[in-house]
């Protein structure tokens, strides 16, 4: 009977990824700074909550909310190395904001050191810094969670922008992009086109829906 149990045990496991999802956390957990794996714990909760409001996949939005970060143990100078040796493009602006550049070689890790091969996650976490126009809604998900996730503090309308991610992902993409630029402009960070982009492009969708902007 014992036996019995166990076997369905392995099963439903098997069934949920939830095997692989345990081997995910252990090796994060070996390769990030405690903070930092905390984190994509919690952004992984939150992209499953987000993922049962929205319709998508569970499994997909754990293992990309999971492994959002998985390139940022390391350096900045590190991650510009390493794309320009394995052939992984970024661009002139991601240099003047090399700390950005953990997404774009992120998606390449995750493939490497993860054997992750699912393309919608891949794109998940290559995205989940600076947006791009049109997201899918997974995307969207994992930008969003990065950013209201339980962890997170110092923003000053995250109690806001937490209860408008489960009412409308769009106006939260928006809304992030809004106050991630003002504060970015206000204390004189640079600003990559693509997140320009992204900010336009949601902007120009919350216009057409007849939504306020600022």
């Amino acid at each position: 009977m014992a036996s019995d149990k166990n076997v369905k045990k392995k099963t439903d496991e098997e069934n949920s990824g939830l095997s692989e999802i345990f081997e995910y956390r252990k090796k994060l957990k070996k390769i990030l700074k405690p903070e930092r794996y905390e984190h994509s714990l919690s952004v992984s909760f939150t992209c499953i909550c987000l993922a049962m409001r929205y319709g998508v996949d569970l499994y997909r939005a754990e293992v990309a909310g999971l492994l959002h970060d998985c390139a940022k143990q390391f350096s900045n100078h590190e991650l510009i190395t390493l794309c320009e040796k394995e052939g992984v493009e970024f661009t002139e602006d991601m240099l003047k904001a090399p700390q950005v550049i953990h997404s774009v070689y992120g998606a390449e890790y995750a493939r490497k050191a993860f054997k992750i091969d699912d393309r919608e996650i891949l794109s998940a976490i290559y995205y989940h810094t600076l947006g791009r126009p049109e997201m899918s809604v997974l995307e969207a998900i994992v930008f969003v969670a990065d950013y209201i996730e339980a962890r997170r503090y110092k923003a000053d309308r995250l109690p806001e922008i937490r209860k408008l991610a489960f009412c409308d992902l769009d106006r939260a993409v928006y809304e992030i992009n809004h106050d991630t630029i003002s504060y970015l402009e206000e204390s004189g960070g640079f600003i990559c086109k693509d997140s320009y982009d992204t900010y336009h492009y949601y902007k120009e969708l919350m216009k057409k829906q007849g939504l306020p902007i600022k």
